[in-house]
């Protein structure tokens, strides 16, 4: 586990089910009706009522979907967390596509829903960086720059916690991260 910011950002290995923050990050599929890797376990740990929510913001709100880069708010269900903020990552295309873009207004926009439900607390997975196929090693740079500009703007949210699933990804983000820059 590494701190920066002063304690203001965490990076560790863990279960972001298992997080007991004001609202976790689900890397969701634009369907938001759940699916595999931190989306599937997020649904799976957190019972019916995330996808419920979901359901009924698909017919009333995104009847085509969640746009990528957009983020939005529903309970959390069983997980310790008060909300999940669903947000939907960039797939990796060679950088041809706005990607980078894309992936920044992930993090930006979670923060700003997580600011406006008055979350002092957040954790995030790695966006992106699964079978979405985007570059770890970019990735860091992206989403640390994002969250260090959110942080340096609003005094609102006083944790966010990055968790990895494993130590090599910990590592790439530790090492590729623009906190101390």
């Amino acid at each position: 586990m590494k701190e920066f910011m002063n304690g203001r950002v965490t990076v560790k290995i863990g279960d972001i089910t298992k997080e007991n923050v004001d609202a976790i990050v689900n890397a969701a599929n634009s369907g938001l009706m759940g699916g595999g890797g931190v989306d599937g376990a997020i649904h799976r740990a957190g019972g019916p009522k995330i996808l419920e929510e979901c359901k009924r913001l698909r017919q009333e709100q995104y009847p085509e979907g969640l746009n990528t880069g957009r983020a939005v708010s529903t309970t959390a269900g069983k997980l310790p967390a008060k909300y999940v903020i669903h947000t939907v990552g960039p797939v990796w295309q060679g950088g041809k596509f706005n990607e980078e873009k894309l992936l920044a207004n992930c993090y930006r926009n979670s923060l700003h829903v997580a600011n406006e439900k008055g979350c002092i607390s957040i954790a995030f997975p790695a966006i992106s960086t699964g079978v979405f196929r985007f570059p770890k090693e970019l990735a860091a740079s992206v989403a640390s720059k994002s969250v260090k500009e959110f942080l340096k703007r609003y005094d609102s949210i006083k944790s966010i916690i990055f968790v990895f699933f494993s130590s090599a990804d910990e590592n790439i983000f530790i090492s590729k991260n623009e906190f101390d820059k």
